[in-house]
C-alpha cells in the first residue's frame, strides 16, 4: 500500500523535472496544455493496455501478475491487490514515459489519480443494468467487461485488458462483450491457485 502511495509521487516528481529541462516530445511540440494533458492521458492509457499485455504474455511478468489474478472474490480489493515487483515494474514503464513524452505535470498526477480510481472501479462488483454497461462501455471500462478477464478460462484471461479506456481491446482485437457462461456462473481466479 506504502508503494502504491509514494510511487506515482516519483512520477509527478520526475514530471518537475522534465518540464524544467524541457526534456520529451510534448515539450518539444509546444502544444497547448490542455491537448498535452489530453493526449498524455490517452498515450498513458495505451502503455498501460500493454503493459498489461506483456505481464500476461511474458512467463516471469505472469508469475508475478498472477497474484492479482489469483483473488476468487473479484470485488474493489482485487484492484489493489499486485505483487510489489509488478508495482515497481509498472512505476519504471511509467517513468520512461513521462520522460520520452514530457508531460505538463498536471496530467501525470491526472493520469495516476484516474488510473487507481479507474481500477478500483473496473474490480468493484457493482451491478450496472445491462442497458447502461453497453453504453457505458464505448467510454469506460465496466465491471463487466473486466470481469470477463479475470474468468479462469483462459481465452477470456486473455481478453479485455483495458483499465480506463476501453477503445485499445476493440482497436487491438482483444476485446470480448460476454464471456461464455453467464456472468454469475463464470469462475474467478487461475485453475490451481483455489
Amino acid at each position: 500500500m506504502l508503494m502504491k502511495l509514494i510511487f506515482p509521487i516519483a512520477g509527478t516528481g520526475l514530471a518537475v523535472i522534465v518540464a524544467e529541462k524541457q526534456f520529451g516530445l510534448l515539450n518539444a511540440l509546444e502544444l497547448p496544455i490542455f491537448v498535452a494533458i489530453v493526449l498524455y492521458l490517452v498515450v498513458f492509457d495505451m502503455a498501460i493496455y500493454f503493459q498489461h499485455r506483456f505481464f500476461h504474455f511474458l512467463g516471469p511478468l505472469w508469475r508475478l501478475h498472477r497474484v492479482h489474478h489469483t483473488d476468487l472474490d473479484y470485488d474493489l480489493t482485487t484492484g489493489n491487490r499486485f505483487h510489489p515487483l509488478s508495482i515497481i515494474i509498472s512505476l519504471v514503464i511509467k517513468l520512461v514515459l513521462v520522460i520520452f513524452m514530457g508531460p505538463p505535470v498536471v496530467a501525470v498526477l491526472v493520469s495516476e489519480i484516474l488510473l487507481n480510481l479507474t481500477s478500483m472501479f473496473n474490480h468493484s462488483n457493482v451491478n450496472i443494468p445491462s442497458r447502461a454497461d453497453r453504453i457505458l462501455r464505448w467510454l469506460v471500462v465496466t465491471p463487466d467487461m473486466h470481469r470477463i478477464h479475470h474468468s479462469q478460462d483462459s481465452k477470456e484471461y486473455n481478453k479485455n485488458f483495458g483499465f480506463n479506456f476501453p477503445w485499445w481491446d476493440r482497436i487491438f482485437n482483444t476485446y470480448q462483450g460476454q464471456p461464455a457462461m453467464e456472468h454469475e456462473a463464470m469462475l474467478i481466479g487461475i485453475k490451481g491457485f483455489n
